[in-house]
């Protein structure tokens, strides 16, 4: 997921397909890359599991799937009391800097 989602062009994906069901035609129509390498970025985002796509007729339209998402921040959470305790101990190291100054 993290391979899938650092790339800026793939991010952009995301947020486009993120209220719209979309074509490759339609979502190619947003960036300034062939239609080819729109198809590449998507294949990656599907096999991180971030979109899924389903066959409409002669086009396949993809979708935002944010369940990944939702694991990444229950995992991200844990991690957020030692940000807390960090920027905690980094307030106070200022404020007593500044009370000496």
């Amino acid at each position: 997921m993290f391979h899938a989602i650092a790339d800026p062009t793939r991010r952009q994906m995301l947020q486009l397909l993120a209220d719209n069901e979309l074509s490759i035609a339609a979502i190619a129509k947003s960036f300034p890359i062939s239609r080819t390498a729109v198809n590449k970025h998507l294949h990656i985002l599907a096999e991180a599991g971030l979109v899924s796509r389903r066959k409409a007729g002669r086009e396949t339209r993809y979708r935002f799937n944010p369940e990944p998402f939702a694991e990444l921040k229950t995992w991200l959470s844990f991690f957020e009391q030692y940000w807390d305790e960090r920027l905690a101990a980094l307030k106070h190291l200022v404020e007593a800097d500044e009370e000496s100054s």
